[in-house]
């Protein structure tokens, strides 16, 4: 039931109503500071003034008006989800990282992160030198393409025997997209930075490439020491012990680009 607090012309305002227009005009104003200066943002401004304009004109029962005001909302909300595809995904992600829904839902990732970690441990002991990339929001479909195609179940045992020195797929990196192997041996772009320790070789410059070029996290075993080191933005975290390696994966391997 609605208890009318005054009328705007003919139409009543409840206290409702103006709790269903703030609670809207929150979420309007939350997806655009989330979208701010970027094309999904101009295009979410673009919708707000065609909701407007449709206000106006059923308020003035301008129904030419209301009408294509309708058609061309349908088609500009169809356009926005299309466009932005990436932006989209990247809200829900971090609608579905925020601590209210993590308590609801388990957040899918944790059987990859303790193959990598597991995985990562048992080649640092035996120092057989690993690559393990972990796609984020960035394609990676060109390396993945030049890889051996795998789309296997991740886990510690198939990591471990890929770069397990016999094996033919233990050169270049294996990469993981959510929780399938979609590719192993797969070459990666060499970082050109001057910044290296001279104690790092080729897979890390392969890492440090990669993370300079795309969000991707990539973890590098040593076959010299069996140092595990994580490569986020063109940065190193070195001599990670599985602790250390899981908490950084934890806190990484779901975060957008644009955080």
């Amino acid at each position: 039931m609605k208890f009318e607090i005054f009328r705007i012309g003919f139409l009543p305002i409840s206290l409702f109503d103006i709790l269903d227009i703030l609670v809207v005009s929150f979420l309007f104003y939350t997806l655009y500071k989330y979208f701010q200066n970027t094309r999904a943002g101009q295009m979410l401004v673009g919708l707000v003034i065609l909701l407007v304009m449709t206000l106006v004109a059923r308020f003035f029962n301008m129904n030419a008006l209301s009408w294509l005001m309708r058609q061309v909302q349908t088609v500009w909300v169809v356009a926005f989800v299309i466009l932005f595809q990436p932006e989209l995904r990247r809200l829900l992600i971090r609608i579905g990282q925020t601590p209210v829904i993590r308590g609801i839902f388990r957040v899918t990732g944790s059987r990859t992160i303790d193959a990598v970690v597991e995985s990562s441990q048992e080649l640092s002991q035996r120092k057989c030198g690993g690559l393990i990339v972990l796609q984020r929001d960035s394609g990676l479909r060109s390396y993945k393409e030049k890889g051996m195609p795998l789309r296997a179940e991740v886990s510690k045992e198939l990591l471990v025997s890929i770069f397990n020195p016999a094996s033919p797929l233990h050169d270049g990196a294996a990469i993981i997209q959510n929780e399938i192997l979609e590719a192993a041996q797969c070459i990666l772009p060499l970082s050109e930075s001057e910044t290296l320790p001279p104690d790092m070789g080729t897979r890390h410059r392969a890492a440090l490439g990669l993370t300079e070029e795309s969000d991707a996290l990539a973890v590098v075993i040593s076959e010299e020491t069996g140092q595990v080191s994580l490569a986020i933005d063109g940065t190193f975290h070195r001599n990670l012990d599985p602790d250390d390696l899981r908490g950084l994966l934890n806190k990484y391997i779901f975060v957008s680009a644009g955080d």
